[in-house]
């Protein structure tokens, strides 16, 4: 806990990184596959996508970010025993919180999809593909539960490899289970779900025998355990909060989404090849602030707070810097990512306008995501949730008003990049004005 915090940041973050840049390629390649299965698979897609993203973001990001959070606090001040037992407390939250996403998604998945627009064939489409998806989500939630257990310690390295092996996997698996090679027939949407389900449950089971040999700092020891109300509290008080992030993100999305339509095609499909890019932005935000929760945790739980601050504004910054850098290529070029989707000059007037408009507002994202994640080190995510709900309430209520006085795409486009600055500095003065700690230590 004496590293340089630059150096030690970025060589944790690099893995995470790669790994979240390998979940961005799994969703390019199923999209290529669904592509080739023709108009009503594409349409269906679309439908389910908001929720199987929502399930990556709440076990991978918000509740995984509880569990590192925790046991890094808990290594920070030097109580291995209360490490090994949030572990199993973290495998009981992600097997329950699986499950239950499993019943509400097979059960009310259709219903979902039709409040959404979909109907005949697509619903057909959607319903199929999202209840073999859906039935599986105990395996993402395991899967991305024991990845923030080896964050929590530290190790950066082996979650990232392995992550990007079943990535890899999936791909592979998703491609010839979909479209049919060799022995195995066409299955169509619902071969994509099994290549997904198949690959996540050979990641858990390699985490699985990972922590039961005790290759890491912590050992998964299996036999029967006592449940402890605050073993759960640690995890939750940070976990359940944070879970409300995401669900704000995607229900901004889909507002947003709903509002632009009345735009007309070309207007949406602009943003869309601008939100694509966005999409790209996350695993940059999210790598370094993943790496910055156990840090900040592990700071946390030895006592020295202004470590832990200096951690997270470094983290911060770093992330704007980064996004920064892309949104002033894509501000003053719009054209070298646009052009990469479409020929179509209306639709590209639209791209360009939007990427003109949001791009300098890329570092602002950058810096309230990875804030965020760095406050779930030090336990304190109320005020960067608070962030995330101001920014939902902007987009609906602003949105809502242009479109009842005929607003303009531009008009849109503006507001989600102002909705993007308010995020960050939201998120920013939240850190700022929450204290973290009474009894500060100093170090060098």
């Amino acid at each position: 806990m004496t590293a340089p915090i630059l150096p030690t940041l970025l060589r944790m973050a690099a893995p995470n990184v790669l790994a979240m840049t390998m979940s961005v390629l799994v969703g390019v390649a199923e999209i290529y596959f669904v592509g080739q299965l023709g108009t009503a698979p594409l349409a269906a897609m679309a439908l389910v996508f908001p929720f199987a993203m929502l399930t990556q973001m709440l076990s991978a990001g918000a509740m995984g970010g509880g569990v590192s959070a925790a046991i890094s606090r808990a290594l920070g001040a030097g109580n291995l025993v209360r490490a090994h037992s949030l572990l199993q407390h973290a495998l009981v939250i992600g097997l329950s919180a699986g499950v239950l996403y499993s019943l509400i998604f097979v059960w009310g998945g259709p219903h979902f999809y039709a409040l959404l627009g979909g109907q005949g064939e697509v619903l057909r489409e959607a319903t199929q593909y999202g209840q073999v998806l859906f039935s599986g989500a105990v395996l993402v939630w395991l899967l991305n539960t024991l990845a923030s257990v080896l964050r929590g310690t530290g190790n950066m390295k082996t979650p990232s490899v392995i992550l990007v092996a079943t990535a890899g996997l999936q791909i592979v698996l998703s491609g010839v289970l979909a479209l049919g090679a060799g022995p195995f027939p066409a299955m169509g949407m619902v071969g994509l779900a099994w290549g997904h389900l198949i690959a996540s449950a050979a990641g858990v089971a390699y985490f699985w025998v990972y922590l039961v040999q005790g290759q890491g700092r912590l050992q998964l020891k299996v036999q029967r355990f006592a449940l402890q109300k605050n073993m759960f509290s640690d995890i939750l008080k940070v976990g359940a909060v944070a879970c409300l992030s995401p669900v704000q993100s995607v229900l901004a999305i889909l507002v947003f989404t709903g509002l632009l339509a009345q735009q007309g095609t070309e207007a949406l499909a602009g943003y869309g090849i601008g939100q694509r890019l966005e999409f790209l932005l996350i695993p940059i935000a999210f790598g370094i602030g993943v790496a910055a929760v156990p840090m900040v945790g592990m700071a946390m739980g030895a006592g020295l707070v202004d470590r832990a601050r200096r951690v997270a504004w470094t983290a911060g910054g770093v992330s704007a810097f980064n996004l920064g850098l892309i949104g002033a290529v894509v501000t003053f070029a719009p054209d070298l990512w646009a052009r990469m989707f479409t020929q179509d000059e209306a639709v590209l007037s639209f791209a360009r306008q939007y990427l003109v408009t949001a791009g300098p507002a890329f570092p602002f994202f950058g810096l309230g995501l990875t804030l965020y994640f760095a406050s779930q080190g030090a336990g304190q995510v109320i005020g960067p949730v608070l962030a995330g709900t101001a920014r939902l309430v902007l987009v609906a209520g602003v949105g809502y008003v242009l479109a009842q006085n005929q607003g303009t795409a531009s008009h849109f486009y503006m507001l989600v990049a102002v909705a993007m600055v308010a995020y960050g500095v939201l998120t920013a003065a939240a850190i700022w004005l929450t204290p973290w700690g009474s009894k500060p230590r100093e170090i060098t």
